[in-house]
């Protein structure tokens, strides 16, 4: 059974950092391109960062950038998302996916989705 699963997600003050891991199971993610998208309440879900399958490129969005690193560890078949000085408007759920693909992309076309990550930024 193909899956990814989020998890790190939790609620932090603002400045604070977290980490969020996509873990997967069923597939290899070595041939894979994976992207990390959020999603907050009333919102379009909106690209946050990407690597590529050799982690020699990535991506990330102007809102974001700065403040988010993105890495992949295909031995341990995880992804990661290293998010600091977090803000408010990082609030929403967040979700990994992958693609059978080179490249990666901030536009959704990927083929697997995990169920989603809550981070909550609040004091």
């Amino acid at each position: 059974q193909v899956q990814l699963v989020e998890s790190g997600g939790g609620l932090v003050q603002p400045g604070g950092s977290l980490r969020l891991s996509c873990a997967a199971s069923g597939f290899t993610l070595d041939n894979y391109a994976i992207g990390w998208f959020r999603q907050a309440p009333g919102k379009e879900r909106e690209g946050v960062s990407c690597i590529s399958r050799s982690a020699a490129i990535t991506d990330t969005a102007e809102s974001v950038k700065g403040r988010v690193t993105i890495s992949r560890d295909n031995a341990k078949n995880t992804v990661y998302l290293q998010m600091n000085n977090l803000k408010p408007e990082d609030t929403a759920v967040y979700y990994c996916a992958a693609v059978k693909s080179v490249y990666c992309s901030l536009i959704s076309l990927y083929e697997y989705w995990g169920q989603g990550a809550q981070v909550t930024v609040s004091s």
